[in-house]
């Protein structure tokens, strides 16, 4: 067949609803889309471990140690899963990690803040995995077979990551004065950057239109922003905190509306200008670094016993 002919076979597949696998005959765009695309989502889970990971040792308690460090461990399994998939399609895991420890590869924007406080840990709980769920329930139903199926795992992870965030931060908000200045604080903090994770609006992303052609994606940016808003507002408000956008608002068709995003800040945190960008590639970078020794031996006992070097 030609490529025209492989390309709308290809595409009929999809519009029946069938999965892609590894082996199955795919345009080298679609290839390329999602070894990006699962590639950052691979390095935001990697990376995601360090704003609240940096909280362990200033737990308040043993449970809440103990939660958090199952959560941080989590987000490393998401990560090899992700790897996993992006490997499927052909990427190594060495070029597509080293291409994000050089600075080459991107990740979610919202990783690049800091994380003042221990309510820092319950908000990113609640908002960012929020976000993410709604993002990844999406994936869950992509076109491409072995991204579909990491996130049935992932989601399910992250759903007990969400209801752990948001048991914190209303606990905290019916809490003493201090504790509520706290999580308002946080909020204030990571409202809007949660918001910009979600990515650019509709009429400014330029890869969106293919992906939802091609069945990665099933909904757009601004539709899984506003899904995201519908059922976190309510909530946040019924907790007695304020949302920091005077401009949100539901209206008569219980539509929620929200103020005007701040792009400018988005881009400037993508190109690497975030406030925490420079320090988070470099703990990444040290710690991979350190363990230089762990994967050299590792490395040494596979060939010496399977004659094949392994990556970790």
């Amino acid at each position: 067949m030609t490529e025209e002919q492989k390309t709308n076979e290809f595409e009929e597949r999809i519009q029946r609803g069938e999965k892609i696998e590894p082996g199955d005959w795919m345009p080298e765009k679609y290839r390329k889309q999602l070894i990006r695309m699962i590639s950052q989502h691979a390095h935001s889970e990697v990376i995601g471990m360090l704003p609240e990971g940096k909280w362990i040792p200033h737990a308040p308690s043993l449970r809440r140690k103990m939660i958090l460090i199952a959560k941080v461990q989590d987000e490393a399994g998401h990560g090899q899963y992700l790897y996993h998939a992006a490997e499927t399609l052909g990427a190594t895991r060495e070029e597509l990690y080293q291409a994000f420890l050089d600075g080459r590869a991107k990740y979610s924007s919202i990783f690049n803040y800091p994380s003042m406080s221990w309510a820092d840990v319950g908000m990113i709980g609640w908002l960012v995995d929020g976000a993410a769920i709604k993002n990844q329930t999406m994936l869950a139903q992509c076109s491409y077979g072995p991204y579909s199926r990491a996130m049935v795992r992932i989601c399910a992870e992250e759903t007990f990551h969400h209801k752990q965030g948001k048991e914190m931060v209303l606990k905290y908000a019916a809490g003493t004065p201090k504790q509520r200045e706290m999580v308002q604080d946080a909020l204030n903090r990571y409202w809007w950057p949660s918001l910009m994770m979600l990515g650019p609006h509709d009429s400014e992303s330029t890869n969106t239109p293919q992906l939802v052609k091609w069945g990665v994606k099933t909904k757009t940016n601004d539709e899984v922003r506003q899904e995201f808003i519908a059922e976190t507002a309510p909530e946040l408000i019924a907790s007695g905190l304020s949302i920091p956008d005077p401009d949100l608002h539901e209206d008569e068709n219980g539509v929620w509306h929200h103020g005007p995003i701040d792009w400018d800040e988005f881009w400037n945190v993508v190109k690497g200008n975030g406030p925490c960008n420079a320090e988070r590639l470099g703990m990444r970078q040290a710690a991979h670094d350190n363990g230089e020794w762990v994967r050299d031996a590792l490395e040494a006992y596979s060939e010496k016993k399977y004659g094949a070097k392994a990556f970790v």
